[in-house]
């Protein structure tokens, strides 16, 4: 009897899922050449594993960056890198760098030392039209309307008038607004300027996207809208910069994080790799039966439903399901934790305290 167990905890997001085969936990590349199909999830939240092709220029890169104010170093040496279709997770605490770096990279300030590329060059006029830029600072003029507003950065950004109003025609369809065209601005609710000024972000096709906490003031349906309009730009080989306070937007979103804490890098890599570096020792578990104690159990905590046990340094969690099965315990769900985000950033700020 093959047993699959399937991550589903509010606490822990992104927990490896196993599979029970002749009482062995398999990994799901093993589960897989043993013939056990995992139920399929939407290609629009797979990540990708970003590999950059022959002759394909890098979206963005940041060599050894470094900026003051009034001798306070705000951004201290940081480098890392954006490849084209890929969504890349920019976070941080407050006052960390996120900002000031952004702006760097936008050219709005320029950095003491290191260098920004962006598509394989030093940034000029010709590759800043090649970004796209949601602030955290939202601003749109209040008196143009919705579809002045998008036609006059699409015309700052170099594109043909023709092309600019078929895409804002299409974008404003694709959100609901191409009614709404002809508001002017001061008219729309928070969470609708909100929703036009993404659309100025990307109304002129760019390669790069940054955007600064773009799911603020959104409702739940219009946050999937745009999740799934970000998801379509990496589809097309577009790079989105993401910076949010959101974890778990990062969690759900991003291939790659950056995350940087009094003006240096603390972390860089794929979320996966990130997360397993910092996996806890424990496992989760719904079962039928009596427990008991368990050899290797350090701690058990039982909440919403489920049980977490905690192992020391020299059990595993093979061992454990060993142990439940020897006692012929009826196990509904097994799983190995690793925390979520959130809890990582929590952790790696205060060790930076």
């Amino acid at each position: 009897m093959i047993i699959s167990f399937y991550r589903h905890d509010t606490r822990y997001t992104n927990i490896t899922e196993y599979d029970i085969i002749k009482n062995k936990v398999l990994t799901p590349t093993e589960s897989k050449s043993a013939g056990i199909n995992h139920a399929d999830k939407s290609s629009k939240n797979m990540r990708n594993k970003v590999t950059l092709k022959a002759g394909e220029l890098r979206s963005l890169e940041i060599l050894e960056v470094t900026k003051s104010f009034d001798h306070t170093r705000v951004v201290d040496g940081i480098s890392f890198d954006v490849e084209p279709g890929e969504i890349f997770g920019l976070i941080g605490p407050n006052g960390a760098g996120k900002t000031t770096t952004i702006r760097m990279i936008m050219d709005i300030i320029k950095p003491d030392t290191g260098r920004i590329k962006v598509l394989g060059e030093s940034l000029s006029e010709r590759n800043k039209d090649s970004i796209g830029y949601l602030p955290e600072e939202r601003g749109l003029y209040k008196k143009l309307s919705v579809l002045q507003s998008l036609l006059y950065i699409a015309s700052l950004k170099g594109l043909e008038i023709r092309r600019a109003q078929s895409r804002a025609n299409e974008l404003l369809e694709r959100i609901g607004l191409l009614a709404h065209k002809n508001k002017k601005n001061e008219e729309l609710s928070r969470g609708m300027s909100q929703i036009v000024q993404f659309l100025t972000a990307i109304i002129h096709e760019p390669r790069l996207i940054i955007l600064d906490e773009p799911f603020a003031n959104l409702d739940p349906v219009n946050t999937e809208l745009i999740k799934e309009i970000i998801f379509d730009q990496r589809a097309q080989g577009k790079s989105i910069i993401l910076s949010t306070h959101r974890m778990n937007e990062i969690e759900e979103l991003c291939d790659r994080v950056f995350m940087i804490n009094k003006g240096r890098g603390v972390l860089y890599g794929e979320l996966s790799e990130i997360k397993s570096r910092y996996r806890r020792n424990s496992v989760f578990l719904e079962y039928e039966g009596e427990l008991g104690e368990l050899e290797g159990v350090t701690r058990r905590h039982d909440h919403h439903g489920s049980t977490e046990l905690t192992l020391d340094k020299e059990t595993s969690p093979q061992d454990i399901l060993d142990q439940l099965v020897r006692r012929g315990i009826k196990i509904n769900r097994y799983e190995v934790s690793t925390p979520p985000l959130h809890d990582i950033f929590l952790q790696v700020v205060g060790e930076g305290q």
